[in-house]
């Protein structure tokens, strides 16, 4: 009896040891696999985030080209009223001259 007992809490120790161990180690994966979600995750809002930016600056590029592009017609007709009043002015002139 005594033989037998003491060769069964060694026995009993290993074993929860090892269940320990094992334990350990699943829990450890765990932690590295909600570790590696997370790291995920913020990687996938960060690329969000920056599509997002990439996406605004997109678009006030392209309000600012049509701006400036509206700006430089607004221009243009300007410069073609203001030379179109001086043929007319030349025009007057010359008839003032024939006159």
């Amino acid at each position: 009896m005594i033989i037998c007992c003491s060769f069964v809490p060694p026995i009993i120790f290993s074993l929860l040891e090892e269940e320990e161990e094992e334990e350990e180690e699943e829990e450890e994966e765990e932690e590295q696999d909600e570790e590696q979600e997370e790291e995920e995750q913020e990687e996938e809002q960060e690329e969000e985030e920056e599509e997002e930016e990439q996406e605004e600056k997109r678009e006030l590029q392209k309000v600012e080209k049509e701006e400036k592009e509206e700006e430089e017609e607004k221009i243009l007709e300007e410069e073609e009223e203001e030379k179109e009043m001086e043929e007319e002015e030349e025009k007057e002139m010359e008839e003032e001259e024939q006159k």
